[in-house]
């Protein structure tokens, strides 16, 4: 054998082992970075989900508030007085409604877009009845014919669209508890 092909030989028995560490090793250095990258991803989800966790919850609980505020029977207790007319009360209740609404609009940050959604429907339902119920009426009759219309209303339906929605919320807080 000639003596390059010695060398080259030689070449062969010190390149291939090497060669077979470097990829082992970067092999096992890929794996490890991989590893430690889950690792950091977990925790930081982790960490997302324990400071993000209690506003979710402050929102849920402010949307089931929305609800309860919006309800007729228990709009109607806050804001009735017998001196109004069915036009001044109609006003008051859609500008009690108005400012619910944007006393809270922030909490969709933190709610699914579906209940977010379902939230705007149960408003847009109550604001509906208020305006279905009082159209009919006579804007200068007192405030009680509007009282008593929309509670026989509320009593016509089997579930409003606020039980709907406290529904809905109660559904998505089990999804996270």
């Amino acid at each position: 054998m000639d003596n390059w092909q010695f060398h080259l030989v030689d070449l062969f028995k010190i390149s291939i082992p090497a060669l077979l560490v470097f990829f082992t090793a970067q092999y096992l250095i890929r794996q490890t970075l991989e590893g430690y990258q889950q690792t950091l991803a977990r925790q930081l989800k982790s960490e997302q989900t324990r400071l993000t966790m209690p506003l979710k919850l402050q929102a849920y609980e402010r949307l089931a508030l929305f609800c309860d505020r919006i309800f007729l029977p228990s709009l109607l207790l806050r804001v009735f007085e017998r001196q109004l007319t069915v036009l001044q009360l109609k006003s008051t209740l859609l500008i009690q409604i108005q400012q619910e609404y944007e006393h809270n609009i922030t909490q969709q940050v933190y709610v699914s877009e579906a209940l977010w959604k379902i939230m705007l429907a149960a408003r847009d339902e109550v604001v509906q009845t208020i305006l279905s119920v009082a159209a009919p009426l006579d804007p200068q009759a007192p405030a009680d014919v509007l009282r008593q219309a929309i509670l026989q209303a509320m009593n016509e339906r089997q579930v409003s669209g606020s039980e709907k929605a406290q529904e809905a919320i109660r559904k998505e807080i089990a999804l996270y508890l």
